[in-house]
């Protein structure tokens, strides 16, 4: 596992970072549920939402992801090994259990399946970046779209997904310049929310790669924060412009690579 060489602290643990963002008023209508995985979780969840995802606690790249989906008869499970997508169908519940924990021996967590927009077809989530120089205040250096693979669980660029700028979403979606930009200002004020909620429980933290989804009813969720060494690189032939702004603050507590 990647260990950081500069100085920006983390919160380890996607399942910690759900509790303090869902104890928050303005912002628990933004958290899907999310708890520990278990037999009786996992019963409770299927009989409250029909898709789940069961995934690392600690982890990145769409690495070691499950995901459910309740059938009339059964349980259909989709799940990520490396780079590969593989799909089978159990009968029960206890079936499906037993096959995620035979193929990881992580911690996990089971989180709320969010229907995801759409761009082209395709799921997407965007992922905002917010950064802080020494002594500085929280600002949202830029945003990447990353859209899924055909027929994949994840919209991971490393798992074969596509990036986009915000203005190529919009524009493919139909939307207008003005859409676009206020899309950008309700996505920038809430990540700017959640980096200071974060950072007070956990000082000396100056990054934060923040990952927000829009659902088909074009309800805004937060699908995990990821503040241990969150990737920007895919931007620097995209966007160099903010490619540029976010390695300035990167480099201003001291990390050189993306």
């Amino acid at each position: 596992m990647y260990r950081k060489g500069y100085n920006s602290r983390r919160i380890r643990g996607k399942l910690i970072v759900c509790d303090y963002l869902s104890a928050s008023v303005e912002l628990e209508q933004h958290i899907p549920q999310t708890v520990s995985f278990s037999l009786a979780q996992l019963e409770e969840m299927i009989g409250r939402y029909s898709t789940l995802y069961v995934k690392p606690d600690i982890g990145s790249h769409g690495i070691g992801i499950f995901k459910l989906k309740c059938l009339t008869e059964g349980f259909e499970l989709y799940e990520i090994v490396k780079k590969k997508q593989m799909t089978n169908q159990y009968e029960t519940l206890t079936a499906v259990y037993d096959r995620i924990n035979t193929a990881s021996s992580a911690k996990l967590i089971i989180q709320r399946g969010v229907e995801l927009d759409r761009v082209n077809g395709r799921p997407y989530d965007i992922r905002a970046m917010v950064q802080r120089k020494k002594g500085g205040i929280w600002t949202v250096t830029g945003f990447l779209v990353k859209v899924g693979a055909a027929d994949k669980i994840v919209t991971n660029y490393h798992q074969g997904g596509t990036i986009y700028t915000m203005n190529q979403l919009g524009k493919l979606q139909g939307l207008s310049a003005s859409q676009t930009q206020l899309r950008i200002q309700t996505l920038t004020l809430t990540a700017l929310k959640i980096s200071r909620l974060l950072s007070e429980k956990q000082s000396g933290m100056h990054e934060m790669g923040i990952d927000f989804a829009y659902d088909v009813e074009q309800q805004l969720w937060v699908l995990e924060v990821n503040s241990n060494r969150p990737q920007f690189g895919p931007l620097k032939r995209l966007d160099r412009r903010a490619y540029d702004r976010m390695k300035r603050f990167a480099a201003s507590y001291g990390r050189r690579s993306h």
